[in-house]
C-alpha cells in the first residue's frame, strides 16, 4: 500500500476522528475561504472555488455555510483570515512528508507540525526539500455499495479521468489535476454517488518501510492529520498490505 490518496483509504478503514462531519466541514469551509480570498467570489471565474464548492456539496455541507464561507473569503463578513502554509519533512525511514495547512496563525501552525515530526522521529525540513517528488493529482471517491465498477469506469474514462480503482466499499476515480474540475462534474451531472473529492499530492516514487519504522510513520501523520490546521498530509511511503493491517490495529 502506497501514500497520497492511499492515506484516505486507510483513515476509512481506521474509523480516524476525521471522519466526523464537523471536522470535514471546517475544512472544506476553510478551502473555501481561501479560495474566495485568492481568487474572489465568483465560482465561475474562479476554478479554484468552483472546486472547493463541489467538494463542500459532495459533503453534505449546506449552501448557507457554503456562501457564509465565500464571503468570509471576499471580506463581505468578518472572520478569521486563512492563509495557505506547506510544510516538507522525512519521517522514519526517509519517507517524505507534505503537509498542507490553512491557517490563522503560522506560529502556531509551524510549531505543532515540528512538534509532531521530532515526537516521531522525523525532521521539518525546507521549503522544496520533498514537494518535487509529489504531483498534483483529482482523486474522486464514490459509494460502491450504489454504482458498480463497471458503470463507474464507463462515465469517468468518458468524462476524460485517468484511473478507477475498486478499493472495496468505494471507488476511487483519478484524474488529471486540469481535469478535475469536468470529470467530477461530469459524473455529478451523471448521477453517479460521489461521496468525496479532492486534490491530492501522488508520489512519483515511494519508499519501502516496514517494521518499526512503519509503525512511527504511520502514528506520525495520524497525529499529523489530527492537527486542526492540516488540510491534508501526503507521504510516499509503500507498505505491506498485510503489515499494514496489523499497523493500523495498533493505533
Amino acid at each position: 500500500m502506497s501514500g497520497h490518496s492511499k492515506w484516505s483509504t486507510i483513515k476509512r478503514k481506521k474509523g480516524a476522528k476525521d471522519a466526523a462531519r464537523s471536522k470535514v466541514w471546517s475544512r472544506l469551509a476553510r478551502e473555501v475561504i481561501v479560495a474566495a480570498k485568492i481568487g474572489g467570489g465568483d465560482q465561475e471565474a474562479n476554478a479554484r472555488l468552483r472546486t472547493a464548492i463541489l467538494a463542500a456539496k459532495a459533503a453534505n455541507m449546506p449552501n448557507a455555510n457554503i456562501d457564509r464561507a465565500i464571503k468570509r473569503g471576499t471580506g463581505e463578513i468578518e472572520g478569521a483570515v486563512y492563509e495557505e502554509v506547506v510544510f516538507e519533512g522525512y519521517g522514519p525511514g526517509g519517507v517524505a512528508v507534505l503537509v498542507e495547512t490553512q491557517t490563522d496563525n503560522r506560529n502556531r501552525t509551524t510549531s505543532e507540525i515540528r512538534h509532531v515530526f521530532t515526537k516521531f522521529n522525523g525532521n521539518l525540513g525546507t521549503n522544496g526539500c520533498v514537494s518535487y517528488l509529489f504531483e498534483r493529482k483529482g482523486a474522486i471517491t464514490l459509494d460502491a455499495t450504489r454504482v458498480d465498477m463497471e458503470t463507474a469506469m464507463d462515465a469517468a474514462i468518458e468524462a476524460g479521468a485517468e484511473d478507477v480503482e475498486d478499493e472495496g466499499e468505494v471507488i476511487v476515480v483519478t484524474t488529471s489535476f486540469a481535469d478535475f474540475n469536468q470529470v467530477l462534474q461530469s459524473l455529478q451531472d451523471q448521477g453517479l454517488p460521489v461521496t468525496e473529492s479532492e486534490i491530492v499530492q501522488e508520489p512519483g516514487t515511494t519508499v519501502e518501510t516496514s517494521g518499526k519504522d512503519a509503525q512511527t510513520l504511520m502514528k506520525l501523520i495520524t497525529a499529523m492529520d489530527d492537527l486542526d490546521d492540516v488540510s491534508r498530509v501526503s507521504a510516499n511511503f509503500d507498505i505491506d498490505d498485510g503489515e499494514m493491517a496489523g499497523i493500523l490495529e495498533s493505533i
